[in-house]
């Protein structure tokens, strides 16, 4: 069943100001490194990984986004057909949190009608320094209907567990969309009704 023709694809967007960790967090997933003193992204920049869960293997495509203002109006190219977006935080920048409304507003005017959302407090090896209680992040992403994880990209915590949760929650998608249509010719097939599909 892990063929390339079956493995599910996940495209992923990472949006959030310069400087909050969106490059080392996806460093981090992809290679298992990271580099204290890693340089501006300029644009945009892509890694791919093949990642196992639960015996099921998924195809990441991971675009990382540049959080200065200059290239905000590339972002679109790169969230337009994604599955996932990470809004990344630094919990020791509250600015950092508050810009990330801008990101949702843009969203949910332009990114794709199923997208998923994650809020991603990063940076938890600094919290002597936390401007954002984890509760405040929690609620902000509970506002959205979004998911919520703390990560620390430099200590490797929380990222794995961030991207089995994704993984869940994909794979769930998908079945719940493989049930929907199969309900849907079913019912085509029998009454006429149509058949209706999941929602967030």
């Amino acid at each position: 069943m892990n063929s390339a023709a079956s493995m599910k694809q996940v495209k992923v967007v990472i949006l959030g100001e310069s400087g909050v960790g969106k490059s080392s967090i996806m460093l981090r997933f992809i290679t298992g490194n990271f580099q204290e003193d890693s340089e501006p992204t300029l644009g945009g920049a892509f890694m791919a990984k093949t990642y196992s869960y639960k015996s099921q293997s998924l195809k990441y495509q991971i675009w990382d986004t540049a959080g200065q203002e200059k290239y905000h109006s590339l972002a679109p190219m790169y969230y337009r057909d994604s599955q996932v977006a990470l809004l990344v935080y630094d919990v020791t920048k509250r600015d950092s949190l508050q810009s990330l409304t801008k990101w949702v507003d843009e969203l949910k005017e332009n990114g794709p009608k199923e997208l998923m959302i994650v809020v991603v407090g990063n940076k938890t090896d600094l919290l002597d320094q936390e401007q954002v209680k984890a509760s405040e992040g929690a609620a902000f992403a509970k506002d959205l209907g979004a998911l919520f994880k703390l990560t620390s990209a430099k200590m490797d915590t929380g990222i794995h567990d961030l991207f089995d949760k994704i993984s869940e929650e994909m794979l769930k998608r998908a079945g719940d969309d493989v049930r929907s249509r199969g309900k849907t010719i079913s019912k085509k097939e029998g009454d006429g009704e149509s058949g209706g599909g999941w929602c967030c």
